[in-house]
């Protein structure tokens, strides 16, 4: 057996993730926020990246090269100022007129502000105005500053108060150690315990806060919540109060005749007692829990314009991006010196910047553009008549690979004639029909949310009564596949969906 060395040539070819080809990666599945961030962030890290503002910066610098021209049109050109009212000559553009400042400030800067007479162009918009809402342990706390509690009091209302989850119950978390059980229950031995008060005392404090407002905070469990409810409001018989201690289990699956069997009580008396208890708020705590409205602005439109549908890109909000004239025109005439590196350096950054946002706007465009010509019938018709799509059927469509499509319609919204919907929305899986042909499983979603908006709350139907209604339209559907959609759409059982008064 012999060694030797041998030299070969052989050709290759593997794809290199560059730097610059991650941050298009990265780009373009961005979300319309996020990428308004990024170019605020690059903005401030990059001197030469700067907001084309003006007509006269819009021009390109003398000799500057076209890749160092291109820029990224993500924002309409702004309004020319208004000059009528501008001094002429040198001297008055520099000039305030102070008598009219003065003026303005003596009727002003000492009274109450006020809106009158200003114009509505004047006004701060409507959402400066907004506040945020209160949480619950601000409200409590406010509710017990007004009340009567001393001191000592106080401090181990304070700790109950503290110790509220988010929806409103009494419940300690657990030491580390310590079983999550053991501390569920029986939360107020922890607060006596640490106020270095009896169990009595804590007991009497427990129920001062649970007279505050909203009804029913601070209970341990949801039969004691329920309860506080019940005596507020003057309703607790013997019914409704054996109800709430011993069959909540029952109350939940609707089966009132157990209940009526076990208090030995006509069901008509149940489901007058039931009526009423339906109207208490297990969860005291969600009206200052709830999660605050995330508005959505579209990052393309979708317009009809006579028979045909236009496409346009979002650029509002979007800053136009440019290269700096000062910069350029330093390399240009060496005068950058010891900086010409530096200044390279994130001049190849911003240009490969600005490329690939404008590379993300065209790939938008490109797939929205496809994605209506495949759903043309949803924009005309509605929901009902959505297609099946997959990804390879728009990647083929516009030449581009299915994960670069994926990327796109990644939290990217589209504002269509029939509402706003995410792209991700128009790619469906597809159901058979009896004729041979396919319809979306959207689609079919919305059929069956319609069959049981339309079902009799006294005899509501079963999964496999919507299979045979959905057979009825043309669509074969299984069973299982029935409950999968009903479960996604939030729809509860028949069981528990039925209703006796």
């Amino acid at each position: 057996m012999s060694l030797e060395l041998k030299q070969s040539l052989r050709m290759t070819q593997q794809l290199v993730m560059t730097p610059q080809l991650q941050q298009a990666i990265k780009l373009l599945q961005l979300s319309r926020m996020e990428l308004v961030e990024l170019v605020r962030t690059e903005m401030t890290e990059n001197p030469l990246l700067e907001d084309s503002g003006d007509a006269e910066e819009d021009r390109p610098a003398e000799g500057a090269s076209p890749a160092e021209q291109e820029e990224v049109e993500a924002a309409p050109q702004p309004k020319e100022p208004d000059r009528s009212e501008e001094v002429k000559g040198e001297e008055g553009q520099n000039e305030i007129d102070w008598d009219q400042y003065l003026e303005h400030y003596q009727l002003q800067g000492h009274t109450a502000p006020s809106n009158r007479g200003l114009a509505d162009e004047d006004l701060p918009g409507y959402e400066a105005t907004l506040t945020k809402k209160g949480d619950l342990v601000d409200h409590l706390v406010w509710q017990l500053r007004l009340s009567h509690f001393t001191p000592e009091e106080e401090q181990v209302a304070m700790l109950i108060i503290g110790n509220l989850d988010p929806d409103g119950y009494f419940k300690m978390p657990s030491v580390e150690g310590e079983p999550e059980e053991t501390a569920q229950r029986d939360p107020l031995v922890r607060v006596a315990f640490e106020a270095g008060v009896g169990l009595e005392f804590a007991e009497k404090v427990l129920k001062k806060v649970q007279t505050l407002d909203p009804v029913g905070v601070a209970a341990r469990d949801l039969r004691e919540c329920l309860l506080l409810q019940v005596r507020f409001l003057n309703a607790d018989t013997p019914e409704i109060v054996a109800i709430v201690e011993r069959h909540l289990k029952h109350l939940e699956s609707k089966n009132y005749q157990a209940v009526a069997r076990d208090l030995k009580v006509p069901l008509e008396e149940v489901v007058k007692a039931v009526r009423l208890i339906s109207r208490l708020e297990p969860k005291p705590g969600r009206a200052f829990t709830g999660e605050e409205a995330q508005y959505i602005t579209p990052d393309v439109y979708v317009h009809k314009m006579g028979d045909r549908y236009v496409t346009v890109l979002n650029d509002d909000g979007l800053s136009k991006l440019r290269i700096s004239g000062m910069y350029r025109a330093a390399l240009k005439n060496g005068d950058a010196g010891k900086a010409k590196e530096y200044i390279q350096d994130k001049l190849r950054s911003a240009v490969w910047l600005i490329r690939s946002i404008h590379q993300r706007q065209r790939t938008i465009y490109k797939v929205t553009e496809s994605i209506v010509k495949f759903q043309r019938e949803f924009l005309d018709k509605g929901i009902a008549h959505l297609k099946p799509l997959i990804l390879r059927d728009v990647a083929e469509d516009i030449g581009m690979h299915e994960s670069t499509v994926s990327r796109v319609t990644t939290n990217k919204y589209v504002h269509t004639p029939q509402g706003i919907y995410e792209l991700k929305f128009f790619f469906n899986s597809a159901i058979n029909r009896t004729g041979g042909d396919e319809i979306a499983s959207e689609a079919v979603k919305n059929h069956i949310k319609q069959i049981v908006a339309a079902e009799d709350p006294k005899h509501p139907h079963s999964d496999q009564r919507i299979v045979e209604l959905l057979r009825g339209q043309g669509i074969e559907i299984a069973r299982r596949t029935v409950a999968k959609y009903r479960e996604v759409l939030g729809i509860l059982p028949s069981s528990k969906r039925k209703k006796y008064f």
